[in-house]
């Protein structure tokens, strides 16, 4: 799902929140701003939109190495999916806790899938009234035209269960393949996101099996503070490595303050002491720039966009583009590109208007891009230059 600068810029865009259904503080320079939130997005667009199939409330997908896709949707159905749109249901998919934001979330292949086979997906499951999220990984076995999960083990499971939605639960390998990193959201307890032994409000780094790397910021210690890479988050959607192996993030602000992270190990982003947007009710959260011992964004978007979704473009369809960070909006309705300086700073290049949510974006071997809708009877489309 860029060279570190020295002082981050920051981009101002401004929406009114929209959705489907402490560690180590280290100094980091206040961002600049600059207000582009009044841009219009763009209604004509560089591609061509071919809709390849239809699921209900689809939340991720991810390609496999042989080209096909595995989607996701919240209620707790995995399907295998060809570039044409032939689906194969894969069956001992564990129950999910489908209430709001929560259910079946996030998949991703092993990095050595071709030869272990191993799926790797995240949900939240029904727990004491509520829902704990949990990261799973299980054996992909195809036989008879048919697929099934084996072996299914739980990697790390959130202690204690949530009642809120905001689970985050978006995962990223590292570009060598040896740890995983799992976004966690706040489940709606914002003071959690700062509190060092809450599993809220964190991005986690984990060995593939779930255990605790000895090189974390905070190794050795005990529970979820062994496995915390960063801290202060609110609801990160996003999670993705680019093409220099810069951890980067995105995540939903309140009241405004949708934000583009630039991830750090011992990082804290600063969630809910500081934020570029204000509480539903109309309350003023500190701004980032009166806290400069956290971590400011990158970039922020007030109004929002509602970022769900991040993937950087590496392909020969559309050049220029290359590792540019694709994002998709759900309250934006469309897709955005993020594009980088020399000196690693990002900036919006283009916004384009699509006029149906997105979820989430994936780049295709071939170099298409894919992006599934939101909702039901939501659409799984290939973008590619007209």
């Amino acid at each position: 799902m860029m060279n570190r600068a020295t002082l981050p810029a920051a981009v101002v865009l401004t929406a009114l929140f929209c959705l489907a259904p402490a560690a180590t503080l280290s100094a980091a320079p206040a961002a600049l701003s600059k207000n582009v939130g009044e841009t219009p997005a763009r209604d004509g667009t560089p591609f061509n939109v071919q809709r390849i199939a239809a699921f209900d409330y689809p939340w991720a997908m991810t390609f496999l190495p042989d080209g096909r896709l595995v989607l996701t949707e919240k209620a707790g159905r995995m399907y295998l999916v060809t570039p044409t749109g032939t689906r194969t249901a894969i069956e001992g998919v564990p129950a999910a806790y489908t209430w709001g934001q929560n259910g079946l979330l996030d998949v991703a292949p092993s990095p050595d899938f071709t030869r272990d086979k191993r799926l790797y997906f995240t949900r939240v499951a029904s727990e004491n009234g509520g829902g704990a999220l949990i990261l799973a990984r299980a054996r992909l076995e195809e036989s008879g035209g048919r697929a099934r999960l084996r072996d299914l083990s739980v990697l790390w499971r959130q202690r204690p269960a949530g009642s809120g939605g905001q689970p985050g639960g978006i995962i990223a390998f590292a570009p060598d393949g040896t740890h995983l990193f799992l976004s966690v959201g706040d489940r709606m307890e914002p003071e959690t996101a700062q509190a060092p032994d809450a599993a809220r409000g964190k991005i986690l780094r984990l060995n593939l099996d779930g255990s605790a790397p000895a090189d974390n910021p905070m190794a050795g210690q005990a529970g979820i503070r062994a496995l915390t890479w960063s801290t202060g988050h609110r609801n990160p959607y996003g999670l993705a490595f680019a093409p220099d192996g810069t951890l980067w993030a995105h995540e939903m602000g309140p009241r405004g303050g949708d934000e583009l992270n630039r991830i750090r190990p011992g990082g804290n982003y600063g969630w809910p002491e500081v934020s570029n947007g204000d509480q539903y009710s109309g309350w003023p959260i500190p701004r980032h720039a009166t806290r400069p011992e956290f971590d400011a964004p990158a970039l922020y978007w007030t109004p929002v966009i509602a970022p769900a979704g991040l993937a950087f473009y590496q392909g020969p369809v559309f050049p220029a583009w290359q590792g540019s960070a694709l994002i998709g909006g759900l309250r934006a309705q469309g897709l955005v590109r993020i594009a980088f300086n020399a000196d690693g700073t990002p900036h919006q290049a283009d916004r384009w208007t699509l006029g149906r949510r997105i979820r989430d974006v994936a780049v295709a071997a071939d170099g298409a891009i894919w992006v599934i809708e939101d909702g039901a009877e939501a659409g799984l489309l290939r973008l590619t230059q007209k």
